[in-house]
């Protein structure tokens, strides 16, 4: 361990409620030798009276960044909840920082102590941060049997949450309500979603989750139902976005321009692919843009970024993606004006139903190479008092690695 001669200015302490009773000695040495100590009154409340100087963090948390960074070349104790560095504050403060310039000393996080109480196995439980987030985030763990522990911002929240479970058809699920884990005020209450009827619950507090109920479970592979989506009849369907997913080839943290995106579906689907996962959907309909926002929103990836305009102006002109799907709006002038714009690797699908649309990938397809897949689909209908196959129209897809 460093000794405090050797020690860098910012230590970040987390802390539990339990305050200082559950501090290591060297994170009291750290309190001890500090010329000031930072944090939320709540945290700063938990320790006994500091020789020196305190500054409670400002709301939003973002402002107290500039106001940390400040202080460099004083000794400054940062208190965090638990472990900064999992859901916590940790790591937007050392983004800034230089190795070296500060080290961390974790307390058990919220997660571990709810799973220590309640005897469940961490590696088979979804962790959320649902502080500043919407209960939609929930949506792709909702499954019956599911677990999933979860934070949030206080008692209005854990009824929001219930609410939501409700509608979405998840009511009879168990929900542990976990108060002030590890300290004195400590709580656990346990009761179903749906009649869920507590008005005093204490901050912190975290959920614990035990799906159950006859909702609906949001599949895993892409190609979900086009029920999934709302749309206006402008939506890649089921099996050929499948395929078009297939050919886009999500790998984790990777970035997609979705360009035509209609209802978003190809877009959310890359995003429900991997949680590290970007996307953005340019669409030039300010109504169909609105319906994305609310498409990702309800199926629980709210980051879905939508740009209302037509590419390739409205492309952005720093930064390029790993990947891009082209729903519509295809021409020659647009492929140049794209093309010029990527990157040797970036991985290109492009979707035609017209006549004119499909000669176009033909010709491009013949000049760049790739792979072109002719995809026709029919259904079986009703025919009288029989059944017959009823078609859709054929669509082409070129695909490419640039």
């Amino acid at each position: 361990m460093l000794g405090m001669a050797d020690a860098p200015w910012l230590t970040i302490i987390g802390i539990g409620e339990d305050g200082a009773d559950g501090l290591s000695l060297a994170a009291r040495q750290a309190l001890a030798q500090a010329e000031l100590v930072t944090g939320a009154a709540r945290h700063l409340a938990l320790l006994p009276a500091l020789a020196c100087e305190t500054m409670i963090w400002p709301v939003p948390f973002a402002d107290g960044v500039a106001m940390l960074m400040a202080q460099r070349g004083r000794r400054v104790v940062m208190l965090a909840s638990g472990d900064p560095f999992w859901f916590g504050a940790g790591s937007v403060v050392t983004a800034q920082l230089e190795p070296g310039e500060w080290r961390a000393m974790p307390a058990p996080s919220s997660f571990s102590l709810a799973a220590a109480r309640l005897g469940w196995a961490l590696e088979r439980t979804v962790c959320l941060g649902l502080h500043a987030a919407p209960m939609t985030r929930l949506r792709p763990h909702l499954v019956a049997g599911g677990r999933v522990l979860a934070l949030v911002r206080d008692g209005a929240a854990v009824a929001e949450l219930a609410a939501y479970l409700t509608g979405t058809g998840f009511g009879p699920s168990t929900l542990h309500v976990l108060e002030a884990l590890g300290g004195s005020r400590e709580r656990v209450r346990t009761v179903a979603a749906d009649t869920l009827d507590f008005g005093d619950i204490a901050h912190p507090v975290a959920v614990a989750i035990a799906c159950a109920g006859g909702g609906d479970a949001l599949p895993c592979v892409p190609g979900r139902a086009d029920e999934w989506f709302d749309h206006d009849g402008q939506i890649s369907k089921a099996p050929v976005r499948a395929l078009a997913l297939a050919a886009l080839a999500p790998r984790p943290g990777e970035m997609l321009w979705d360009i035509g995106a209609g209802s978003g579906s190809v877009g959310i689907e890359w995003l429900l692919a991997h949680p590290a996962n970007r996307a953005t959907a340019f669409e030039g309909d300010a109504t169909r843009a609105a319906r994305i926002g609310r498409n990702a929103m309800a199926l629980g990836v709210d980051r879905l970024a939508v740009v209302i305009g037509r590419a390739p102006d409205a492309l952005p002109r720093d930064g390029a993606p790993d990947a891009v799907f082209i729903g519509g709006g295809l021409s020659d002038a647009f492929l140049e004006a794209l093309f010029a714009r990527l990157l040797p690797g970036t991985r290109v699908v492009a979707h035609a139903v017209s006549l004119e649309s499909e000669a176009l990938l033909a010709r491009v397809h013949g000049i760049r190479g790739g792979t072109l897949l002719r995809i026709e689909l029919a259904r079986a209908a009703p025919l009288g008092s029989r059944r017959g196959w009823r078609a859709s129209f054929p669509v082409v897809q070129w695909s490419v690695t640039l």
